[in-house]
Order: structure tokens, then sequence, then C-alpha cells
């Protein structure tokens, strides 16, 4: 696999070349991203050295802010032993960043896995530029032959599959028989995505009386890929691939915290025989996705993430019908639980809705309606009791933990905080979510009943942070399920087939499932949301409908005269 260069045009060893380099000890950086200009205290010192910058109190606190800035790009030069590794792949070359130094952490340890320097707009305009130069040559080459390059990428992903689990367990936190699964999703994406693409985005034709009626589809050209965080291989393969298999070229910016995941993927690209210029990589933070953003150089972008984000993304793009945008966000998700015979059936799949992935998962049951009565006492009370024993530890812990950690310390803290918020506004402890590792971002789940919380805040709390809430009558039930802005999954667990078939036609949601765990979805189906989760753009197996544009064609192989002439029409 070709390797990564640095700034000197050294390499870095590829992903089959990490164990050369298995004894050298890791270290921690502190935070080298500063979120405005105003330095700490402890590092105006700088100043001192800055004196040529002039008497203005602004001048010496601005030279003071790029002497720290390239003190700390020096101290992670040392750390990569002298060379500073380049981070962005544009026009088929690796080439060092020259934006805002950024870097990952494994969330528990805290150790450092990755530094580098983000995109700046300059260099996200010569990636558009490259993109848009490559764009005539890709979609021209014929399906088959984009085929064999995508048959190639999932030969490369099974080939660095191991690498590849170990890199998404180490950066996100997820165990490791977790992270496995998200690459056999990753290699399992291409096979579906020529068969959605030739059912959904393929060559249809019908006679007409004098002609044939076709349609066909084209690439839109140049488009954005915005990558999350909880699967940062899985969900912008999810893009990328029918985008790539459609003709578009793709401009790929990742989370900023899982560049290294992002890396490794670019290079199975690579492996893989991708042209120059075709799949070309932005890492950054929001500067960098606002940049690319706001190119005028783009078709269109793909998002997945937050509701805040898609949000601002929507109203960015707003007058611009000419671009295509695909918003795929969370959900506020209901999982009510009627009165089933099966208890402990119920409680492992309440457990595999709300704390998989850490309750990382876009489809993540954030709400559990309960019925009131004794029945639903016990549901709780052997819900409480097995979720108190479940496994949570560091992604590579043997035995394997259920629970890895969330994605940062800052995560950990955020949900922790929304966990007091809700016990202040009357929620009741059933179990209380905890930091077991101080310095860690583990948690282990959480269980808050907020029946008597009046006004219950309707977000998404990204975490194993599931809220109760007790009803008294199906119909109640529905309704509460449907009161939030969100639109993603809805589940019921119930014995009653007819009562699932009420609930199917009155929930408001573009996932809903019957006794089968929120989080579960099928490649074959498209995944999306209603409301504040999406805009109509489902992807997954629907993916395809928004990679092309349709063009019909009515077509016949002569010019002839039609046997009669509309009416006023003379030709003698």
């Amino acid at each position: 696999m070709r390797d990564r260069q640095d700034s000197r045009g050294q390499g870095q060893p590829g992903p089959g070349a990490g164990h050369r380099h298995a004894g050298r000890r890791r270290t921690t950086i502190p935070d080298l991203q500063p979120q405005a200009r105003r330095l700490p205290r402890d590092r105006r010192r700088c100043a001192v050295c800055c004196r040529y910058a002039g008497g203005r109190a602004a001048n010496r606190q601005a030279a003071a802010y790029e002497c720290w800035r390239q003190r700390a790009r020096s101290a992670v030069v040392r750390r990569a032993g002298g060379r500073l590794m380049s981070t962005l792949y544009i026009a088929g070359a690796w080439q060092a960043g020259q934006g805002e130094l950024f870097h990952s952490l494994n969330p528990v340890t805290q150790h450092v896995l990755w530094s580098g320097q983000g995109a700046t707009a300059e260099q996200v305009d010569h990636a558009v530029h490259a993109a848009r130069q490559a764009f005539p040559a890709w979609a021209l080459l014929s399906l088959d032959q984009r085929i064999a390059v995508l048959e190639a990428f999932a030969a490369s992903l099974k080939q660095h599959a191991d690498e590849l689990a170990n890199c998404i367990g180490e950066e996100t936190g997820k165990p490791l028989w977790e992270s496995a699964t998200e690459v056999t999703s990753m290699v399992n994406k291409i096979a579906i995505s020529v068969q959605s693409y030739r059912e959904r985005t393929g060559e249809k034709s019908a006679p007409l009386g004098d002609a044939t009626a076709v349609l066909r589809h084209k690439p839109h050209g140049v488009v954005a890929v915005f990558g999350p965080y909880n699967f940062p291989g899985h969900l912008p393969n999810g893009h990328i691939v029918p985008a790539l298999l459609a003709g578009n070229t793709v401009l790929f910016k990742p989370s900023e915290l899982t560049p290294k995941v992002a890396e490794l993927t670019v290079k199975c690209w690579i492996e893989a025989g991708l042209p120059a210029g075709v799949l070309n990589l932005l890492q950054g933070g929001r500067e960098t996705g606002i940049a690319l953003a706001a190119n005028p150089g783009i078709d269109g972008l793909f998002f997945t993430g937050s509701s805040r984000t898609g949000n601002a993304l929507h109203q960015q793009f707003a007058g611009r019908p000419d671009k295509i945008l695909a918003l795929e966000m969370g959900g506020n998700n209901p999982l009510v639980v009627d009165q089933v015979q099966d208890i402990d059936a119920a409680v492992y799949t309440i457990i595999q809705s709300a704390f998989i992935s850490a309750g990382q998962r876009c489809t993540c049951a954030r709400r559990l309606l309960v019925p009131e009565g004794d029945w639903g006492d016990a549901l709780l009370a052997r819900l409480v009791a097995v979720s108190a024993t479940i496994e949570v530890g560091a992604f590579d812990q043997q035995p394997s933990p259920f629970m890895g950690s969330v994605i940062s310390l800052e995560a950990a803290r955020a949900l922790l905080d929304a966990q007091r918020h809700l016990l202040a506004n009357g929620a009741v402890t059933l179990l209380e979510m905890r930091q077991p590792q101080p310095g860690a971002a583990l948690l282990t789940p959480g269980i808050v009943d907020v029946s008597a919380v009046a006004n219950r805040p309707d977000e998404e709390l990204f975490g194993p942070l599931l809220q109760v809430v007790r009803y008294a009558g199906f119909d109640a039930a529905i309704a509460e399920a449907n009161a939030t802005q969100y639109g993603l999954a809805a589940g019921l667990l119930s014995d009653s087939e007819a009562r699932y078939q009420q609930f199917w036609l009155q929930s408001r949601a573009g996932i809903v499932n019957w006794n089968k765990q929120l989080t579960g979805a099928a490649s074959s189906a498209p995944f999306g949301g209603v409301g504040a989760s999406g805009n109509h753009r489902a992807s997954a197996y629907y993916a395809a409908d928004y990679c092309a544009y349709p063009v019909a064609s009515l077509e016949t192989g002569s010019l002839t005269l039609p046997a009669t002439l509309t009416p006023g029409v003379r030709l003698s």
C-alpha cells in the first residue's frame, strides 16, 4: 500500500507496516487548537520574543498567538520523529495541511493517535479543481470499469481488515468485535451499491408508436462528503461508494475526531487503483468544513451528523436549487414497550437499542415508553438489574466488553451534565450513569424516569442515557412517541400484530421496527428520517437516488414526417 508522504517526501508506513513502530512510546500533548485568539495566561509569555510586532497590544497578541502556534507545531514535529506528516490527499498526492493543527486521541487513554494540520480554504480550492479536472474521464468510464475499481477497493479492505478494525476501535473507543462488523459493512457496501444503482438509476426503455422512451442517469459532477465519528468508515463509505459508482468525483471531509480511520480508508482506495483526483481527502475541523461547503465549485454535498450542523448546511444552501444536498441526521427516537410475555427478550432488545455503541448510533432509543402498573414496574426492575451488569471497557479489553467509550472526554462531560439537568428538573434516577475511570471517556449505562418532568427537552442525547416515560393506554403511547421534532426511528415491542399495524400507521418516522432492536437496519432498505432528522434524501439503498439525476429521452434513428400533419401547418 502506498505510504503517506511527509513534507520532505519521505514515507510513513502504510497499513501493513505498523508493527515496525510497535515499541515507540506514545505521548500525550495538550490541546493544540485554542477556541479563540486570546491566549491562556501561561502562553502569553510568548510575547516576550515578539517585540517586532510593535507597541500595540493587539499586534503583540497576534504575534504571540503565531509564535505559540509554531511552537506547538514544532512539538508535534518532534513527537513524529522530526517530521510533520502530510495529512491531505489531493490530485493523487499526499501533502501537508496548512491550516490549524489538530490531533485525535484514544478516548480512554488520551494518547495521541494522529496529528496534523487541516486544509485551508486555498487547499480546498485546489482539491475542488483537481476533482473537476478528473470528473470527465471518470464519468466517461463504463459502469463495469467503475465497478472493477470498487471491487478492488473491497479486496483492499479485506486485506487490511484487522488493522482498520483496530484503528476504528482505538480512535472511537468501540470494542473490537463491533469495529470488525463495521469493516464487514464497508466491504458489503460495494455489492449492495451496484445492485441499488442498477435497480434505481440504471437504464430503462419503453417502445412508443414512432420512437423509444429512454431513461438514463448522469452524475452531478463534484460532490463533497462530510463524515461522522460514530461510524467513521461505514457511514462516509455509504455516500462515497454510490457517488463514485454513479461517476461523480468526491471531496471527503471526515470528522476531525477520526482522521486516522479516514486516512487508512483512502489508502485502500489508492491501492485499488482509483485515478488521481477522483477522491480527495480534506482533513480538518470547522474551518475546513465551512470552506468546503461554501466553495462554489461543488455540485452537491452529502452529510451525516448532528441536526444542528445539518440545519446550518441547509440554511447555507438556501437559494441554491442547482446543488444537491442530502442530510442524514439523528433523532430523539422512541421505543414503545407493550405488555409482552417474554420480559427477558424485551430487556435484551431494549439494551441493544439503547446502549450498543455506547448509545452513539443515530437510531439508538433515547426514550423508552413503558406502561404504568405492576407489569411496567417489573420490566424496569429487570432492565435496571441487567443494565447494571453490562461490561464497559477499553476497545481491546479481554474479555471483550459490550460497551466501549464515548468519543471524547468532552462528550462524556456533556452527557453527565445532561443527566444532572434532567434530575434537577424532576427526573428520577433508576440507574445512574457514571464515569468509572477519571480521565477516560468511559460511561456506564444510565436510566432516568422523566415522566414527572414538565418540559422535557426534545434533543438527541448522543450516549448511553435512556429516558423512561410511563404511559396509560396505547393511544397515549403513540402520541408520546410522536411528540418530537425528529422522525428517524421508532420501535414497538408487542405480541399484538394489530397494535403494530396501528403503531406503523400512526408513527412519524423513516424507520419503524417491530420486536427488533431499534438500531437494526437492512442494507437492502433505505435509511433516513423525516422532520429534523433529514431532508427526504434517504441513504443506504436509496443513496443512488441523490448521486445521479435522471435524463428522459425520446429517440428514433431516422427523421421522417408524420403521416398526418398538425392542423394549421402546411409544407406545400
